[in-house]
């Protein structure tokens, strides 16, 4: 089982989801392949993440593949998206790409394997190394196509809140309209921004009032202020120390070359808080850029991710008051957190017998 907090796995009943097949028709695995989570959904409702921080250890992915799929029930197929592949321990995105496919291989056996592309299609193993740019970081594209069939009509998008990034995505009459379509044009347009609720470094947002070293990361803000639970028994943090609201306040303190010692525990909270509304202001012109190309501003908001928690505040005082889809409210709290590849398995049971 997953050691990050809330990691596991869930499940709920299978559902029919508009505009498609019953969820249920075939069974598929989905897996999201990141470079620090392993995250995967079964089409009949079971999610688990586990964290695998695959830049350190790529000669491992395919043994920690294995175990996590044996938590899960039988399944026909499997549905793989990944974006592991621009972990620096490979040269390239091929590379990545490649050594990823590998490890799936070893432990796919006699099952069916497709992956996902950025245009919306699933290839064999040939055609996504045929193309290996059309399926790295294609992700967001599983949740937006699925999210498009709740929000049928109108302006709606797509806000995926993670770990170390946050995926805005516009739909339009129930279909993804994005910009870019790899990750150099999503930042560019605003769709993806590289920030998230646990990994990323203090330093990125508190920018030259503080030490420009890795301290602390956002995970210490939210453990802070209580948004976070705490896990005693998870040391993926800046210095390897616990995950508990103890040892963050101590990391947080060092960004401003402090300690406990000298700095008072409501100056450190401030400096949390502080930091906290600096990443929501990120997030919030992010959500103005991409809004405003939309033609109309957006009726729905869809929300998912490990850091969905956010969402309210993001949205509070918004003039045009968009109704919000809440994937942890809907379909459970650890779906929304494996939200692509719960997307990837409810859109892979529709292929037919004869695709990939």
């Amino acid at each position: 089982m997953g050691h990050q907090p809330g990691a596991g796995l869930a499940s709920h009943g299978g559902c029919q989801i508009p505009g498609g097949r019953m969820a249920m028709a075939r069974a598929v695995l989905g897996l999201d392949i990141g470079g620090a989570n392993l995250k995967a959904a079964h089409s009949a409702g079971a999610a688990s993440l586990r964290p695998f921080a695959l830049w350190k250890n790529p000669d491992g992915l395919s043994a920690a593949l294995a175990q996590l799929i044996r938590e899960f029930p039988p399944y026909d197929r499997l549905a793989i998206t990944m974006t592991g592949e621009l972990c620096d321990c490979f040269a390239s995105k091929r590379q990545g790409m490649e050594a990823i496919l590998a490890a799936l291989e070893t432990v796919a056996g006699r099952h069916a394997v497709s992956i996902w592309r950025n245009d919306g299609r699933f290839v064999d193993g040939d055609g996504a190394r045929a193309e290996p740019l059309a399926v790295a970081a294609a992700n967001w594209l599983a949740l937006a196509t699925l999210a498009g069939r709740w929000v049928p009509e109108g302006p709606a998008l797509v806000l995926d809140i993670g770990s170390t990034t946050t995926d805005l995505v516009p739909l339009f009459d129930g279909q993804p309209i994005p910009r870019g379509r790899v990750d150099p044009e999503r930042l560019r347009h605003r769709e993806l921004v590289y920030t998230g609720v646990r990994r990323t470094p203090v330093c990125a947002l508190l920018g030259p009032s503080g030490a420009a070293e890795f301290f602390a990361t956002s995970l210490d803000v939210y453990l802070i202020l209580g948004d976070m639970p705490e896990n005693h028994s998870d040391c993926d943090t800046a210095d390897g120390r616990p995950a508990t609201r103890a040892a963050a306040l101590a990391r947080m303190a060092r960004m401003v070359c402090a300690d406990r010692d000298t700095l008072p525990e409501a100056e450190i909270q401030g400096l949390a808080l502080r930091i906290h509304h600096r990443q929501l202001r990120l997030l919030r012109r992010a959500i103005t850029a991409v809004s405003a190309l939309l033609p109309a501003p957006p009726l729905v908001v869809v929300t998912a991710g490990s850091g969905e928690f956010l969402a309210d505040k993001l949205l509070a005082g918004w003039s045009d008051s968009p109704r919000r889809h809440s994937l942890a409210q809907n379909l459970g709290p650890m779906i929304s957190q494996c939200a692509c590849a719960y997307a990837l398995a409810i859109l892979a049971t529709e292929q037919s017998d004869d695709g990939p």
